[in-house]
């Protein structure tokens, strides 16, 4: 029985591991080609931009595991109707939201970027990079949307093939937009939505083969169902807005108290981050459909196998990344085509933050296998807390009261507090063991 959970983790967890670090890869290769095609300076205007495009990523999240939540418990109980229900309604919500943002980000481009704190340095290279980023977004949501589709109906190898070739499509068309073409933050953009587009392809291919048991066809939209993605997302949604709200006050507070050598360190330190994050959250999203699916056969047995694994391996790949980024760090910098002036500074700070990586991977994992076994409002709790309330409280404060230096050790510090909290929920749940419940 442990060699075919064991087999299950390897067929879920690795390839979402693979393709969710290739997905974060998008990222990090925009940084290191406009780095050093456009400058320190479009380094920072992504950052700046950075918010934004999170909090795309969060509705996305939000969206997306809400309905495949419901979807692997009802596969699970072998409703195969109540799935491809889940699945239709999940995609309109879907391309309704992409759409709205797609508005917000095209059309209000240059009042958002303003929002965002870019000044005069900034600004323009701001509106490059957001504007064509917004027109690729309805493509790119729904590629998001696929991936997570196709790992619950059981295709997860496909998913990174999809994830592997659109990240080479996306390094060569960085490339050619900004080097031979010169399109300093647009061509970026441009490159990654195009990549994103070509992801969304690949696996609609899983879906017109009829590969596996989830179908599209008519549907009537359904506004309980839409409520109920909703709140079985919230935790993921909220989980991933942890990111642009950190990010938006780290901006903030640099801007104010270090100044642009701050913004542009901290750019570098983003896309590390970005990375790094993606080993944690490949793991929990391939443990989803087996959280799900147990939890809807009432298997307490492979829920906590499967637990166990997923808080192990995000703790030793913890340790491991956030080591490689402490010895590597000069290199790291030199990648992104970080001046003097800026790699000096990072070398310093960069370990003062790179701890806190350690303390974060165990939140993902509880937050995961909460909401993946039906105690939606635990994991709400627990990523509001740590997503709005507690990160922006250390960020803006802590620095006010103990000066500059501790800027870099508030990302560790409302991390540890967020694992105390979320460790005491955990066992206050299970104190009666699992609750299952009859309906979802």
């Amino acid at each position: 029985m442990s060699t075919l959970r064991t087999k299950k983790v390897v067929k879920y967890v690795v390839p979402a591991m693979l393709s969710n670090v290739c997905f974060f890869l998008f990222t990090i290769v925009d940084g290191v080609f406009v780095g050093n095609g456009v400058g320190t300076n479009g380094l920072g205007a992504v950052n700046l931009v950075m918010p934004f495009t999170m909090l795309v990523q969060a509705l996305f999240m939000l969206i997306n595991i809400g309905g495949v939540t419901i979807l692997a418990v009802r596969l699970g109980r072998g409703d195969t109707e109540g799935a491809n229900h889940v699945f239709r309604n999940g995609i309109i919500f879907l391309v309704i939201v992409s759409a709205i943002l797609c508005f917000t980000g095209t059309v209000l481009v240059g009042p958002v970027c303003t929002m965002l704190g870019a000044n005069e340095t900034f600004h323009q290279l701001c509106v490059d990079y957001l504007f064509w980023y917004s027109l690729f977004i309805i493509p790119s949501g729904l590629s998001v949307g696929m991936q997570n589709y196709c790992r619950n109906d059981g295709s997860p190898g496909l998913v990174g093939i999809a994830v592997i070739i659109s990240t080479v499509c996306n390094i060569f068309g960085d490339w050619l937009l900004i080097f031979p073409f010169s399109m300093g933050t647009k061509g970026a953009a441009i490159a990654t939505g195009v990549s994103q587009t070509i992801a969304f392809f690949i696996m609609l291919t899983h879906f017109i083969r009829k590969k596996g048991v989830l179908r599209f066809g008519r549907t009537k939209p359904d506004r309980k169902l839409l409520s109920d993605i909703i709140v079985h997302g919230l935790p993921e949604g909220i989980g991933q807005l942890a990111a642009p709200v950190m990010t938006l006050c780290m901006n903030l507070v640099l801007v104010n108290v270090v100044g642009d050598i701050g913004v542009n360190s901290f750019s570098i330190i983003s896309y590390v981050a970005s990375f790094t994050v993606a080993v944690f959250f490949g793991t929990s999203e391939g443990l989803q459909p087996l959280f799900g699916q147990s939890y809807g056969a009432k298997n307490v047995k492979d829920l906590k196998f499967f637990f166990k694994v997923g808080i192990l391996t995000n703790f030793l790949g913890s340790i491991m990344v956030s080591g490689l980024i402490i010895l590597f760090s000069r290199q790291i910098c030199t990648l992104f085509g970080a001046d003097q002036a800026t790699l000096e500074y990072t070398l310093n700070v960069m370990p003062l933050y790179s701890w806190g990586f350690v303390v974060m991977a165990f939140n993902v994992m509880i937050s995961t296998y909460l909401y993946s076994t039906e105690r939606s409002i635990q994991a709400i709790v627990i990523n509001f807390l740590r997503s709005i309330i507690v990160s922006s409280a250390v960020i803006l404060l802590l620095p006010q009261i103990f000066g500059a230096d501790v800027i870099w050790l508030t990302f560790g510090i409302y991390e540890a507090v967020i694992l105390v909290i979320a460790f005491v929920m955990l066992r206050y749940s299970e104190r009666n063991g699992i609750v299952f419940k009859e309906k979802v």
